[in-house]
């Protein structure tokens, strides 16, 4: 997405008054090689072709629930979350929004969230709790 996709990704790192963005055709960019590795992969009885389509449609929902509801909160299902891992990345995922252009970026990882911000999430814990 950083990378020469960047033109749908940029405008998901500037603020935006829109529920849409063009980043939001990176679901169409996956989805559909998903669906068509599933059908062909069942039509075919090639089940690892179907794997593989099922593997990109899970990572999707993953993508979906994490980045878009968790952390974006596009819809407020977990708005008030004080999960460990949730508020790691939370963090994680606004240091990764601190770089608006597509260079010197960091925190990249979706669902693993690297130790430095595993650690300030339990101290800034550990502080509230002391007070």
């Amino acid at each position: 997405m950083h990378g020469f996709l960047w033109y749908l990704h940029e405008d998901h790192h500037k603020p935006n008054a829109h529920f849409f963005e063009k980043n939001d055709a990176f679901f169409l960019i996956f989805a559909i090689p998903s669906w068509l590795c599933i059908m062909i992969g069942l039509q075919d009885k090639t089940y690892w072709l179907a794997g593989i389509g099922f593997g990109i449609a899970l990572y999707g929902l993953a993508y979906f629930l994490v980045h878009d509801v968790i952390i974006h909160q596009r819809f407020k299902w977990f708005s008030r979350s004080n999960n460990t891992y949730i508020k790691a990345i939370k963090w994680a995922h606004k240091m990764h929004h601190k770089h608006l252009g597509k260079e010197k970026s960091e925190s990249f990882g979706l669902l693993f969230v690297a130790k430095k911000y595993w650690e300030k999430v339990l101290k800034d814990k550990s502080i509230r709790k002391q007070k």
